[in-house]
């Protein structure tokens, strides 16, 4: 579960560098940032979810931050355009051939 929670966070840390770089170039496009916000914030609920379950019943206790991460997580998929929202805005960007080249 490490690994796969490891390999998701540098994955989308990625997406979200490169939906950055785009902008830095002038090259601002809407379906590299929403598939950066919507893949970074589905990872962070998967991840979010799995540690609670690697940290068992203590997963939900407000002694640890993990249950607070959870919250956040799930805050973020909704907050700023959900990741429906998103994926219509990747979808549409597709269907009309703006995707490639970003």
């Amino acid at each position: 579960m490490l690994a796969d929670m490891a390999i998701g966070v540098e994955t989308a840390r990625y997406q979200t560098w490169r939906a950055a770089w785009l902008v830095d170039q002038g090259r601002y496009s809407r379906y590299a940032s929403s598939i950066a916000k919507c893949y970074a914030t589905d990872v962070a609920m998967r991840i979010t979810t799995d540690a609670v379950q690697i940290f068992g019943g203590y997963g939900y206790s407000r002694e640890y931050p993990v249950e607070k991460y959870m919250r956040d997580a799930k805050l973020m998929q909704i907050y700023e355009g959900t990741n429906q929202i998103q994926r219509l805005v990747i979808a549409r960007a597709l269907l009309k051939g703006e995707a490639d080249g970003y």
